[in-house]
């Protein structure tokens, strides 16, 4: 009886640490595709107002889609920078990662925040894929 006890008790322990692993609220898997999100580890890349969180969706170590996630930049401005996101799209992450983007005229801190956000997704997923 003592050994089916420990025997389930160490599947439990190993299933509890499999999904804590599993659940980086950071990069997440779905279907082939790895997805990043910024809202944690891009808090140093501030717009004019606030930060400006995006979600990176990678397939096959390319860059497929690059959305920007809710924020309270001036929607004004932030349309017009949310511009530079498209730049990504279609590059390898290593590409990626070396682009050199210009901030969007009008809405520089938060193209400027954007493309922060971007860069440490990607290496984020990086380190962690």
């Amino acid at each position: 009886m003592r050994k089916i006890i420990t025997a389930a008790c160490s599947l439990a322990l190993l299933l509890f640490t499999t999904s804590a692993v599993q659940s980086d609220e950071a990069l997440t898997r779905s279907g082939g595709n790895i997805i990043v999100q910024t809202a944690t580890i891009g808090k140093k890349y501030r717009g004019y107002k606030s930060y400006t969180p995006v979600r990176i969706t990678i397939s096959g170590n390319k860059v497929v889609h690059v959305e920007a996630l809710p924020n309270k930049e001036d929607a004004k401005y932030f349309d017009r920078a949310q511009k530079v996101l498209k730049q990504y799209e279609g590059l390898p992450v290593n590409k990626a990662l070396k682009l050199k983007v210009d901030a969007v005229t009008g809405a520089t801190y938060s193209s400027e925040s954007l493309i922060g956000n971007v860069k440490a997704g990607l290496d984020y997923y990086k380190k962690h894929k």
